[in-house]
């Protein structure tokens, strides 16, 4: 079993020597997490709705039945940004599958934008692990790794090197930047 970073990082910070404030801080991480621990995989938070928008290739605008907007960032994946070379392409393939159409969102996190992070289903298909086979993201082995299950994580990892071996979508770019790296690059 794979233990998050904050929970490992939370436990260090509570055996150290820091201040009082930041090891409050850090119990009630430990706390959420142990609670978490508790709630079945299916009272997780979940949102049902329809795609009303789509951001870019790993970003979609979900309208559920109370006419509440949620922004979610897919879990476990990274589209090329818009100005990328394929970042357009991303984003008009999952526009393809989704827009208009009713999806399921298995939320797994919250990132620090505040956006829900999550699963997106339609149907039995999950869009996201569809946007790597299709070629138009990375498995974002960095955040997944603690994060995604180990039988989901081999799914991904094994979509997306399919997806490089047969050259599909930026794969078909002799050496293309991850967005990752891109941002980094785009912040200097």
């Amino acid at each position: 079993m794979r233990v998050p970073r904050r929970i490992v990082s939370a436990v260090s910070t509570l055996l150290s020597g820091v201040s009082p404030k930041r090891r409050v801080g850090a119990a009630l991480v430990l706390l959420f997490a142990l609670l978490a621990c508790f709630v079945p995989a299916g009272a997780r938070e979940q949102i049902n709705g329809r795609v009303v928008a789509v951001a870019d290739g790993d970003t979609i605008i979900v309208l559920d039945a109370a006419q509440v907007e949620h922004r979610v960032r897919f879990a476990f994946i990274d589209a090329p940004e818009k100005a990328q070379a394929f970042g357009q392409r991303a984003k008009a393939a999952l526009a393809a599958r989704v827009y208009g159409r009713e999806v399921r969102v298995e939320v797994v996190d919250r990132d620090h934008y505040g956006r829900n992070v999550g699963r997106v289903w339609q149907g039995d298909s999950d869009v996201n692990l569809v946007q790597l086979t299709d070629g138009y993201a990375w498995h974002y082995r960095q955040y997944a790794q603690n994060n995604q299950p180990p039988g989901d994580f081999a799914r991904y990892a094994g979509a997306e090197a399919e997806a490089r071996q047969a050259q599909r979508g930026l794969w078909q770019e002799p050496e293309p930047t991850a967005p990752w790296a891109y941002r980094r690059a785009s912040r200097q």
